[in-house]
């Protein structure tokens, strides 16, 4: 597995729009058998600052399997009028350094 991190800057009139983007993108992400899970995150402290993370089962099957499949057309013309506020898109590998609490059980 690989997680991609993407890190975009959006100016304060074009939040909503860039949100709507991505959930109109998501059916794509549902669809690629690439795509193990994805998630949008906005900064508390500065709301124009914004990290999409999305697992993939490797770096091939992203940049490979989903960027030549049928699954890519659809998704990057609902996020292309942003492809231009990305500060950061990255492939990370996980380390051991890793955990979970579980919920505590009232």
């Amino acid at each position: 597995m690989i997680v991609e991190y993407v890190r975009y800057q959006i100016p304060a009139e074009r939040r909503d729009a860039f949100e709507a983007a991505y959930a109109a993108a998501q059916p794509s992400l549902q669809a690629s058998p690439h795509c193990l899970s994805w998630e949008l995150s906005r900064c508390s402290e500065d709301p124009g600052q914004y990290t999409l993370r999305i697992e993939w089962d490797s770096a091939e099957g992203h940049m490979q399997g989903f960027r030549r499949g049928p699954d890519f057309g659809p998704f990057f013309a609902a996020i292309r009028p942003y492809i231009g506020d990305i500060q950061e898109m990255r492939h990370y590998e996980l380390t051991a350094v890793r955990g979970r609490k579980q919920a505590a059980v009232a």
